[in-house]
């Protein structure tokens, strides 16, 4: 039951950028409401930001259930990208990104794109960056999917490097699964 859900979960954030250019004046109108109860029913936690040089934006929370607060006034599918990147992080430490943020924000896998890191007491500082990057999130999502599936490691890796070695940046250093 879990791995559907989350197969489902994986395949409506394909529709991230379709439901943030959403033109349709009611729809607009009950996504702000939704947001808006959400955001008064949810427990005040504390988190703490700071912004790098580079522009991302990272923030700390007490653990991977805890979303960061930069998070509230981003859409449901991207907030369930963050979930997903919460509880997949073996998977993602593993697979490189193509986007830039090697160079541009010293990332060293996929993973960094949402969590910078995980400490050893649980709390997680958040990063920013996956908010803004469509390649970011594809990357993610197809990870996630393949792992479900069975798909190894190593053989999710090598499909990411092949989808992405033409028209991507150079991609993170990011050692190759075993």
């Amino acid at each position: 039951m879990k791995k559907k859900w989350l197969s489902m979960l994986l395949a409506s954030t394909m529709l991230i950028a379709a439901c943030g250019n959403d033109t349709d004046e009611s729809s607009k109108k009950k996504h702000v409401e939704h947001e808006q109860t959400e955001t008064t029913q949810q427990t005040n936690h504390a988190h703490h930001q700071h912004t790098l040089a580079n522009g991302d934006l990272q923030e700390e929370t007490a653990s991977v259930d805890v979303l960061p607060s930069f998070l509230d006034q981003q859409s449901e599918d991207l907030k369930l990208v963050y979930k997903a990147a919460g509880k997949a992080t073996e998977i993602l430490k593993w697979l490189p990104c193509y986007c830039g943020c090697a160079e541009s924000a010293d990332h060293k896998s996929n993973l960094n794109c949402f969590i910078k890191e995980v400490k050893k007491d649980g709390t997680v500082v958040w990063d920013d960056h996956g908010t803004r990057c469509i390649v970011c999130v594809e990357i993610a999502i197809k990870s996630i999917e393949q792992a479900q599936k069975g798909t190894t490691l190593k053989e999710i890796r090598e499909q990411i490097d092949h989808d992405y070695k033409e028209g991507y940046s150079q991609p993170t250093p990011t050692p190759m699964p075993s």
